[in-house]
């Protein structure tokens, strides 16, 4: 397998994709490319973390840049902390829910955005020209530090204007937390414990050992719907690995599914402010979003799938909230980028305003259901397989913007390469988990007909 390259930058399992070596070049160009200025450096808490980020620092050094290290904080935290502090960028060293055994970096602009289609293939064109040395030395290099990054991340949540942080206070929440060892370790519990709440602490020890599936879909939150209900919480909170991604589980111990985290922040965010521009999120998002946008006289536009995708449209329209289906909340008043902290404040804050358990708060949406599968693209070509899918079903509204997606007025399909792994993202939504499967089932079998 090759390194994955895309706009959500560059991943690989170390030692055989990625290794000192591939960071040491990237990271130079990096530095090359930014304008003037110090450089932030970041990780999740991979093992192997550590020791990359010190040889993304040997490249900041060979390019004469001065160096920031915030070392193991949340991915929104370094996207915050940015452009506040008027830095050129930020590299994080992460892979986000791929599995422990990758890595990968993150790039961020000095407006605290992943770099977008245009710059980050002149990234990687410079990338592909630059050598690394023969021997890259190990040792630390002595850097200025951001003193509590994290706390400045929480404590402009604390004070974001949409949320009524004085009503959370009152309500008293207790919330299980499973940051799965990760960058959420630290971040999000005291984030929730200084807006009032009693926090039971699941996987929050930093050391990458991600003792559940990396991604916080319902299939790997077991654990945590056991603790919501042995503890008489009111809600559980997962993130992935470096924190950008927030899913949900009721007090019932039942995860929704990590589809309805935007949904809900979105609501809460709609009905706290009443919202005067476009919702922003992408094709891949589930169709409740519309649903709830309609009930406030909103929009909602959908861009590709990719964070920087959804920020764009955001900019271009003047937006104020979007996300991305996987649990990714986007508010453009703390910063653009998907924030699992964010995203849990505005939860909060809905419920607050609810003042009824988060079981009856989903019950009130529509009861749509989203089927998500995928396929190794080994054997498969993308294209092929989105023409005959199309082929098909005639009578569809087809968009091809990113892959293919097929839209009735209750369902839709949408079937696509991924930005992160080497896999074909088959996702699907209709009034029933049968009929979503359905259609997924005839997309199975289209692939199944089609090789390189």
């Amino acid at each position: 397998m090759a390194l994955i390259r895309s706009v959500s930058g560059v991943r690989g399992i170390v030692g055989q994709d990625l290794d000192a070596a591939v960071v040491y070049r990237y990271a130079g160009a990096f530095a090359a490319l930014q304008p003037p200025g110090p450089i932030l450096l970041a990780r999740d808490s991979r093992p192997h973390g550590r020791q990359l980020l010190e040889t993304a620092a040997q490249a900041m050094q060979q390019a004469r840049r001065p160096v920031i290290f915030v070392d193991l904080v949340p991915t929104p935290t370094a996207q915050f902390i940015v452009p506040r502090k008027h830095l050129a960028g930020a590299i994080v060293l992460t892979a986000s829910h791929n599995p422990i055994e990758y890595n990968g970096l993150k790039f961020i602009g000095g407006d605290g955005c992943f770099l977008g289609a245009e710059q980050i293939d002149v990234l990687f064109a410079r990338a592909d020209q630059t050598e690394a040395p023969a021997s890259i030395p190990s040792k630390r290099i002595r850097s200025q530090v951001v003193l509590d990054a994290a706390g400045l991340h929480i404590l402009d949540t604390l004070h974001l204007g949409c949320i009524d942080t004085e009503a959370i206070l009152r309500c008293r929440f207790k919330v299980v937390v499973d940051a799965v060892n990760g960058a959420g370790s630290f971040a999000l519990p005291t984030l929730l414990e200084a807006l009032g709440c009693e926090v039971v602490r699941l996987y929050t020890t930093p050391d990458g050992t991600f003792p559940r599936g990396t991604e916080p879909l319902p299939e790997n939150l077991t654990d945590l719907c056991r603790a919501v209900s042995e503890h008489g919480a009111d809600l559980g909170m997962a993130t992935d690995p470096d924190a950008d991604r927030l899913a949900l589980v009721d007090e019932t111990g039942t995860p929704p599914g990590e589809e309805l985290t935007q949904v809900l922040a979105i609501d809460g965010f709609l009905r706290r402010t009443g919202g005067r521009k476009p919702v922003t999120t992408t094709l891949s998002s589930s169709m409740v979003l519309d649903h709830v946008a309609k009930r406030y006289g909103i929009e909602v536009l959908r861009s590709a799938v990719g964070e920087v995708n959804v920020v764009n449209l955001m900019r271009s329209v003047g937006g104020e909230i979007g996300g991305e289906g996987n649990g990714g909340v986007i508010l453009a008043e703390s910063h653009l980028g998907r924030d699992s902290l964010v995203g849990a404040a505005l939860v909060l804050d809905l419920l607050a305003q609810e003042k009824q358990p988060l079981s009856a708060v989903l019950a009130q949406l529509p009861q749509l259901r989203l089927v998500k599968d995928r396929i190794s693209i080994d054997d498969h070509d993308p294209d092929e397989v989105s023409r005959l899918i199309a082929e098909l079903y005639p009578e569809a509204e087809q968009i091809t913007t990113d892959g293919l997606k097929l839209q009735w007025p209750d369902r839709w399909i949408h079937v696509r390469k991924s930005n992160t792994e080497p896999i074909i993202r088959i996702h699907s939504e209709a009034p029933t988990a049968e009929e979503a499967r359905a259609l997924v089932d005839e997309a199975r079998k289209v692939v199944a007909q089609v090789s390189k």
